[in-house]
């Protein structure tokens, strides 16, 4: 399913990028992705916040940092809930901290910005008229979310009490993040979604699965807990000479891994993310160079 109208609460459904240079940061990822920009912010606002769209849907955001905000460009991770203020509370009760407590985005939506124990940064979402993104999957828009941990067991203790997630065990010890039912409100938009999963070599559960788990190395000491964000794109080689040559810088170069071929990147201001190109012939591929993609 590419196109989507609302998540249920646990999922991600929702990327933007705050940069200290909005507009620069718009001329890169319109050039490498081909987004079409609108500012969403009423006019006379100090910052913007240019949504961005493929085909006419939304797919992520770039959003001017707060005057006083140190100078830091990052990409933002967003889960679905039913209330920001309930899913605040559980946050708090998990051990992790509310940064900002949740409020109200004109009539878009209500938010909080919250930290899990170990400092890695998410933000909240209790739709109104935004529900998220409307195009996934396609090249240029949002792929995959994953959170890089040092302390797994704590994680899904954490995650587990607020969004009610399962971790998934795969071939080789890899594992992945489930939300239990997910399946079955795919499957409602999509039929046949589970047959066509399974036909592909998919393992079993793969259709409740929101998120990625995974473990940072222990040679990554200077890297913190945090959530990634995975674009989706037509040639992981072609989008990381594109992005270098747009001034941004390939962290990793694209290499093969199961399922899929991808490189990390990150823009000139400094936020990265994970270009991914879906190549099926690879699903029996080992996780080579898997902590490399930690990094972003």
């Amino acid at each position: 399913m590419l196109e989507r109208d609302g998540y249920v609460p646990g999922v991600p459904c929702w990327v933007d990028t705050s940069q200290p240079d909005a507009e620069a940061a718009a001329a890169f990822y319109s050039s490498l992705f081909g987004w079409d920009l609108e500012d969403a912010m009423p006019p006379g606002s100090a910052g913007k916040y240019l949504i961005a769209r493929l085909h006419g849907g939304d797919v992520a955001a770039i959003a001017s940092l707060p005057e006083g905000t140190p100078p830091m460009a990052t990409w933002n991770t967003y889960v679905w809930v039913e209330s920001a203020d309930e899913a605040a509370a559980k946050v708090l009760e998990a051990g992790g901290r509310v940064v900002m407590d949740p409020f109200d985005v004109i009539g878009a939506g209500r938010m909080a910005v919250c930290t899990d124990p170990e400092g890695a940064a998410f933000r909240v979402w209790q739709a109104k008229e935004h529900k998220g993104a409307q195009i996934v999957n396609r090249p240029g828009s949002l792929n995959f979310n994953g959170l890089n941990t040092r302390d797994v067991e704590g994680a899904k203790s954490f995650y587990g009490s607020v969004f009610g997630w399962e971790a998934l065990g795969l071939e080789g010890g890899a594992e992945m993040w489930l939300l239990p039912g997910y399946g079955d409100f795919l499957e409602q938009n999509d039929p046949g979604l589970r047959e066509r999963m399974a036909a592909s070599g998919a393992p079993a559960g793969f259709e409740d699965v929101v998120a990625a788990l995974n473990p940072l190395a222990d040679n990554q000491a200077d890297v913190p807990a945090h959530w990634s964000v995975t674009f989706a794109v037509e040639d992981a080689d072609a989008t990381a000479t594109r992005a270098a040559e747009l001034g941004g810088q390939v962290l990793v170069e694209p290499f093969d891994a199961p399922w899929v071929r991808m490189a990390v990147i990150a823009d000139p201001q400094g936020a990265t993310f994970i270009a991914s190109k879906f190549v099926p012939e690879n699903k029996d591929l080992g996780r080579q160079a898997d902590s490399t993609v930690r990094t972003a």
